[in-house]
């Protein structure tokens, strides 16, 4: 009995070995494969990659969750720089930004609220020089827009709301977020998924995100899918998502006070952020809100209607008086 038990433990050790092994050896080829494409700025000990293309006014993109900045550089970011000075970041913990202090090692995510989200690149846009900017966000990304608005009204002139988390939601989020943001998920499930993952899941994940529309040929691999499957951004992006309704209804409760232009854009078949939880509720908590909704459109209007989107953010800048 001992022996059998020493033999269990030899082997369990050995297989955790090889799954920490091949996952970090995963990491480093999806590292290898999709490097920074900015700059990594310090601030405050915490690096933020940014990425500052074009002139004009300034306009800030917010990427959402399970992605990263390179999500707006297939061709939608540089469509906008011959009018704007477009500056995107990697959210904390995606791509190349580092979590927050106190989140992730002591699975603690309340330095990673909307609200610290959006400080801490609004002090990356500031070493930017960044001015009185339009900020647009897609998905999550939309929530942490909000959060700018809500802690620099005086010097955001805009907000433009691309299928965007908004108000709260009924309802769970689905297992593998609980899993992944667990405490016990989190050191057994996410490695597992880091190390053995296979492409095939990681195509149709993209294609359940991009319905009823297709993806762009490519974009898995321009947007580094690999980067998203670490297992530190597994887990931020787990704990982020898990925790953030609480924080939708306290920011929902002074969505009053954002009297500058927004602008929602949002498609009527989007199931990951469907509009009339988020874009349509929050046109009647806004006092200068514009609706626009894209009949037959998914959540991925960025790259499916990107005609639709810059024309969001034309409007906004000429409501906000920038053109």
């Amino acid at each position: 009995m001992r022996t059998a038990l020493i033999l269990f433990v030899i082997l369990l050790a050995l297989l955790v070995g090889v799954v920490q092994w091949r996952a970090s050896s995963r990491e480093a080829a999806a590292e290898a494969a999709t490097p920074p494409v900015g700059r990594i700025l310090d601030i405050d000990g915490t690096p933020v990659h940014a990425l500052v293309m074009g002139e004009g006014p300034d306009l800030v993109l917010i990427h959402g969750a399970s992605g990263n900045l390179r999500d707006f550089t297939m061709g939608f970011a540089e469509r906008l720089a011959d009018q704007y000075r477009v500056i995107l970041f990697d959210r904390p913990g995606m791509g190349y930004t580092g979590r927050l202090p106190g989140s992730g090692g002591a699975w603690n995510i309340t330095e990673e609220t909307p609200m610290a989200q959006a400080a801490l690149l609004q002090k990356a846009a500031d070493r930017l020089d960044v001015r009185n900017p339009i900020v647009l966000g897609h998905s999550f990304g939309g929530i942490v827009a909000l959060a700018w608005g809500l802690s620099r009204p005086a010097d955001t002139a805009a907000l433009v709301l691309v299928s965007a988390v908004s108000e709260p939601w009924p309802g769970g989020l689905g297992w593998t977020y609980t899993v992944n943001g667990s405490r016990l998920g989190g050191a057994l499930f996410v490695p597992m998924v880091s190390a053995f993952v296979p492409k095939s899941y990681v195509e149709a994940s993209i294609g359940s995100i991009f319905a009823p529309q297709d993806a762009p040929e490519g974009y898995g691999d321009h947007l580094g899918t690999g980067l998203t499957l670490r297992r530190a951004s597994l887990r931020a992006n787990a704990q982020q998502v898990n925790a953030l309704r609480p924080h939708v209804v306290e920011m929902q409760k002074n969505y009053a006070t954002l009297t500058m232009p927004i602008e929602a854009i949002h498609g009527d078949a989007d199931t990951i952020v469907p509009a009339h939880i988020h874009a349509e509720v929050l046109m009647g908590d806004v006092p200068d809100g514009a609706l626009d909704i894209l009949p037959g459109q998914g959540h991925m209007l960025q790259h499916t209607a990107p005609d639709a989107v810059i024309a969001a953010i034309d409007r906004a800048a000429t409501r906000a008086g920038l053109r």
